[in-house]
């Protein structure tokens, strides 16, 4: 399977699974979703009262650079260890 295939498959497999991932995981799907699929985080960093917003903003900062491809890898492989 090629790795958009797999990247497509994981994002099924996500929504599926037993348990809810951690807020750390989450963010990390987040970023690594979001990388892969619009590239480096772009606009602003949400206001100090979004708290969520702000969070997933900065978990999308922390891969900046990353390549579409290698997102598409992390995000299938945490996907993997998440039992999805």
């Amino acid at each position: 399977m090629e790795l958009p295939a797999k990247f497509e498959d994981a994002q099924v497999r996500v929504k599926k699974l037993a348990n809810a991932p951690s807020t750390d995981d989450l963010l990390a799907l987040y970023a690594f979703y979001k990388q892969a699929t619009a590239g480096d985080a772009t606009g602003s960093r949400p206001g100090m009262f979004d708290l969520k917003g702000r969070a997933k903003f900065d978990a999308w900062a922390k891969v900046k650079g990353t390549s579409k491809d290698d997102a598409m890898t992390k995000y299938v492989a945490l996907v993997d260890r998440l039992g999805g």
